[in-house]
């Protein structure tokens, strides 16, 4: 394609996305004008109609399911239609846009981050949120997020995409401390996943949508089935298949610019993706069933989901490159010796003014060398990006029984295995100390990881009559055994293979990504038993007081007893305020405490190889690691609740305050000296690494914040029409933190890395078999550290980037249609918004803006969904 072509095609993408957003925007306008001037008819609303105010969660209390109103803990329910009726296919991105406190970002390169990416509740880390299905605790992820933008570092959270959106009932936000109740990880809150339960019929459905600027072309194939299971059971089966092309939203970078100028060929434009990556064969099935009988119910649900990720790396730059091109910040040409014949040339690369000498100058002497001498340049002259991704894989099962002893008991058992595995792929780079001797399609297998966990549950409760409570005392209790696992396989030998070349400064491993190391792979595992007490009383008709109390033991730490009082007083049938204090806690898990990995990350200026290494490693320990200890929490919540006829209006506070919180630390240099005496102690991995980082408890938070939520439902346009505000204000705190373990700058990340206030206004409109939804979102301002400078302010010589406030439009319009067929289109991000351009872009990253924003870097998606419900 030449320019002309290129020029036009570009036209006709954005005269595309224009037409589409000002039509969608036309279109949800006048389709609410027409309704208006219509006589309201009643609605034929269809069997899963958005969840009104009374909808229960089972979440917060292990008693009597509760509506959002009657709750005594802040709670977010979302219907299957709210959840899926928006552009965004992935879990994480629907509980973006939906849940004012839940933050998410896209993630172009960032090491396995891009590959499961880490989400934030309440501005705490993913593995402070505990993820449930149908009640029951669903297992993390295999994979450690090493680069998470400060906030994120280190943690190991669950995987929410591997649920498909159609078999969802609802989803349940309780955004409150539940350690108490619920174990390790709920510090934050808890997110469960409802899944449907349908004896009959069905749904199959088509999804398609793009970028406006053409690219992210994503189609969505889903189908839904609910079948009996004897007279008094159903089966409820639900599969989905997707992908997702790549995006891009680059820039050249200036080095490579000065590489193509300088007449290195086969530089590529750009240089480097910043982008989403590509998502391939993402297919996801999850199963739900259950039979009843007089006196037991019985039940089965689970998941399996895969998929394969493929995405963009960091540009190795042919005349700077370390361990690769040169080892003298680009002045000369790094040469081996590949048989210590000796007689290798010096090559300089840079004139004495520090410009880059021609191309057919550097490769005359390049092609000049001796047959003994080899350099990266003869082999690829125009550097190298390398592809990085990822097979996961996603599997669950749980089983159980619940029913009643006599008139008064009622039990619940259940048993449940999860298991999250992923294998990283690298390809089209080298492992440089391998010399000319690199594997076929420069193809890298670095190995993987494997999370396991396996439960046992035993609950039982019964209500007490009593002479002081306005209702029965309700008391639960429960048992529970964990087994958790974190398994590392080794990589192929090309991928830690420690070549001839290493003793010359040539690097060792995959290039960007080195394989897991024979030595340091291995299975760790951990267990845990615990007991729990949950107590409920209505004292009068207003008053209600809750106390829970967990003590739990693990065989690699030692024990913590936990506790939560909770109560609401309602002062009338419609005002009420309701508080809760807590204690929790989060406990290292075994991949943290064991994991091991080389990575290359941009370092300001530089890429730089930096080894993450388990506590216990002599490595680590040189630099002044130690075992690791559980974070642990105190959580205090108080707000009101208003409700009347079609109103309802929450407000909670909060503050959460987390002591000996674990993450990684910064990085620390390694001198020659200090190299040389591991290699000769027996780790030989150190020849090539520039810096090390472990994971350690180095910092206490203290995070406040409030929550409004606000809903109203109307005849409003000829049908029911629902006004819906919620709006979140969160501030982070570090209190104290040791600055040999953690810079200023991390510091700073980790109090300003997402915005201070995040909110929604949307307006739900239903008429008959018409529907239109309009949400307004904001996002304060927030701020990045680009590329880890290791500086707070630009004016110190960084490059961090501060972006203000952006207003975000989305807008679906769609008909339900009596033969059960269903047609919405909408457009995501209407008006295409994006962050500012990256002032750094071109001169050092590559990226048009900067890639850690919080309502993404894309730009406008539009998509169309036609399904038919049968």
């Amino acid at each position: 394609m030449n320019k002309r072509e290129r020029n036009y095609a570009r036209v006709s993408k954005t005269r595309l996305a224009s037409a589409v957003k000002w039509a969608l925007a036309a279109a949800v306008l006048s389709a609410s004008g027409a309704a208006l001037a219509q006589t309201a008819e009643p609605a034929n609303a269809p069997a899963d109609e958005p969840a009104t105010l009374e909808t229960v969660s089972v979440l917060g209390s292990r008693s009597q399911p509760r509506s959002v109103s009657s709750s005594a803990v802040p709670i977010d329910i979302i219907s299957a239609e709210e959840f899926r009726n928006q552009g965004a296919t992935d879990a994480l991105d629907q509980l973006r846009v939906l849940v004012p406190s839940f933050n998410v970002s896209t993630i172009p390169i960032d090491d396995a981050a891009s590959l499961i990416r880490p989400a934030n509740l309440r501005g705490l880390p993913p593995d402070n949120t505990l993820l449930l299905v149908n009640g029951k605790r669903f297992h993390r992820a295999a994979v450690i997020t090493f680069l998470g933008h400060g906030l994120s570092d280190g943690s190991q959270g669950p995987d929410l995409s591997v649920f498909p959106s159609l078999a969802l009932d609802q989803v349940e936000v309780l955004r409150d401390g539940a350690a108490a109740q619920y174990g390790s990880d709920a510090i934050a809150g808890v997110i469960n996943f409802g899944l449907k339960k349908l004896r009959e019929g069905g749904t199959a459905e088509v999804f398609a949508g793009q970028y406006y600027e053409g690219d992210g072309f994503t189609t969505q194939y889903s189908a839904q089935i609910g079948l009996p299971l004897t007279e008094n059971g159903f089966a409820t089966l639900t599969a989905e298949w997707r992908e997702a092309d790549a995006t891009s939203r680059s820039v050249q970078r200036d080095d490579a610019a000065a590489a193509i100028a300088a007449g290195y060929p086969g530089v590529p434009t750009p240089a480097q993706i910043w982008g989403s990556p590509e998502v391939k064969e993402d297919f996801k099935f999850v199963a739900n069933l259950g039979v009843s009988t007089d006196s037991v119910d019985f039940y089965l649900f689970g998941n399996y989901a895969k998929r394969d990720v493929d995405g963009g790396f960091y540009f190795r730059d042919p005349t700077a490159r370390s361990g690769v091109y040169s080892n003298d910040g680009g002045q000369t040409l790094l040469v081996g010796d590949m048989t210590g014949a000796g007689g290798c040339p010096t090559i300089a690369l840079r004139d004495g003014a520090g410009n880059l000498i021609p191309y057919s100058t550097v490769s005359a002497a390049v092609s000049a060398l001796p047959s003994n001498c080899f350099s990266f340049l003869s082999m690829l002259p125009g550097g190298f990006t390398p592809r990085f991704g990822g097979k996961l894989e996603d599997s669950s099962i749980v089983a159980g029984a619940k029913g009643t002893w006599g008139s008064n008991w009622h039990w619940d058992v259940s048993a449940s295995y999860g298991r999250n595995d992923i294998e990283f792929i690298i390809y089209n780079t080298v492992n440089a100390s391998l010399g000319p001797d690199q594997p076929d399609g420069l193809y890298f297998r670095p190995g993987g990881n494997t999370q396991t966990e396996k439960g046992v549950n035993f609950d039982v409760g019964r209500d007490f009559e009593t002479s002081f409570t306005a209702e029965p005392l309700r008391l639960a209790m429960g048992a529970e055994w964990r087994e958790e696992s974190f398994e590392i396989a080794a990589g192929d030998a090309a991928s830690t293979g420690i070549g001839p070349l290493t003793e010359q400064g040539f690097a060792l491993g995959s290039n960007g990504f080195n394989g897991f190391s024979p030595r340091t792979a291995g299975t760790f595992d951990r267990r845990n038993w615990a007991v729990y007490l949950d107590t409920e009383a209505q004292f009068t008709e207003q008053l209600l007081l809750a106390a829970a109390v967990r003590h739990e033991d693990f065989d690699d730490f030692g024990s913590t007893t936990n506790g939560k009082l909770t109560g609401r007083f309602d002062f009338t049938d419609t005002f009420a305020v309701r508080g809760a204090v807590n204690t929790g806690f989060r406990a290292p898990t075994p991949g943290q405490a064991n994991i091991s990995q080389i990575s290359t990350v941009f370092g300001g200026t530089a890429l730089v190889d930096i080894a993450t290494l388990p506590p216990t490693n002599p490595i680590a320990a040189l630099k002044g690691a130690q075992p690791l200890t559980p974070e642990e929490s105190v959580n205090f919540s108080l707000g009101m609740v208003w409700s009347s006829g079609d109103w309802l209006v929450t407000v909670d506070g909060y503050r959460i305050e987390v002591d000996d919180r674990i993450a990684l630390s910064t990085s620390f240099e390694l001198t020659d000296e200090e190299r040389a005496a591991l290699v000769a102690s027996g780790n030989p991995e150190a020849a090539s690494i520039s810096e090390v980082t472990y994971f350690g408890n180095a910092f206490d938070t203290t995070t406040t914040g409030l929550d409004v939520v606000t809903s109203v439902e109307t005849d409003h346009f000829g049908g029911t029409t629902t006004y819906s505000l919620a709006a979140n204000w969160n501030k982070t705190e570090v209190d104290r933190y040791d600055a040999n373990f953690i810079n200023e700058a991390r510091v700073y990340k980790l109090e300003e890395s997402l915005p201070k206030t995040k909110g929604y206004f949307s307006v739900n409109h239903q008429r008959e078999v018409f529907h239109a939804n309009l949400r307004v979102s904001y996002y304060g301002s927030w701020y990045e550290d680009h590329l880890d400078s290791g500086v707070v302010s630009a004016d110190d010589g960084g490059l961090p980037i501060y972006e203000g406030s952006a207003v975000i439009v989305d807008a679906e319009i769609g008909w339900k249609f009596a033969s059960g067929l269903y047609v919405n289109v909408g457009a995501q991000n209407l008006f295409d918004k994006t962050p500012g351009d990256n002032p750094w872009g071109a001169s050092v990253a590559g990226a048009q803006y900067p890639v850690h924003s919080p309502y993404g870097f894309n730009g406008g998606f539009y998509y169309a969904r036609v399904g038919w419900k049968f």
